[in-house]
């Protein structure tokens, strides 16, 4: 059983930054070998994708809105993986979640991840 503890989010304002992490940890779970990803949610909204990194972590990925502010990674001798949030946004206030496929490939459908974290909040104000 793979279980991923995202750290504490919290409030910023806008133009600050913030980073999140997400450690995983399970027996028989070889981090490396999982593609980790980001989401997030707001009220009302669907969860939606923010950032992967591969298992090696050679390859990334970040949907639009976040692109050149955002930068995901990961220390596999560590099992766990970063969000750096620069230049925050209200619009990118919401719950956080990390998310582990089984597989080192990248993807972006919330589909695709097998295992979530909890969630942690993340408040910007203007």
């Amino acid at each position: 059983q793979v279980q991923l503890v995202e750290s504490e989010g919290g409030l910023v304002q806008a133009g600050g930054s913030l980073r999140l992490s997400c450690a995983a940890s399970g027996r028989s779970f070889t981090f490396s070998n999982a593609a980790m990803g980001w989401f997030r949610q707001t009220t009302g909204k669907d969860r939606e994708f923010v950032a992967v990194i591969s298992g090696p972590g050679g390859e990334t990925r970040y949907t639009d809105s976040v692109q050149g502010r955002f930068t995901i990674s990961r220390d596999n001798a560590k099992n766990t993986m970063y969000l750096q949030m620069n230049s925050l946004k209200p619009e990118d206030a919401g719950i956080y979640y990390c998310a582990a496929r089984r597989v080192p490939f990248i993807g972006t459908a919330r589909a695709r991840y097998d295992t979530w974290g909890q969630g942690t909040q993340v408040t910007v104000s203007s």
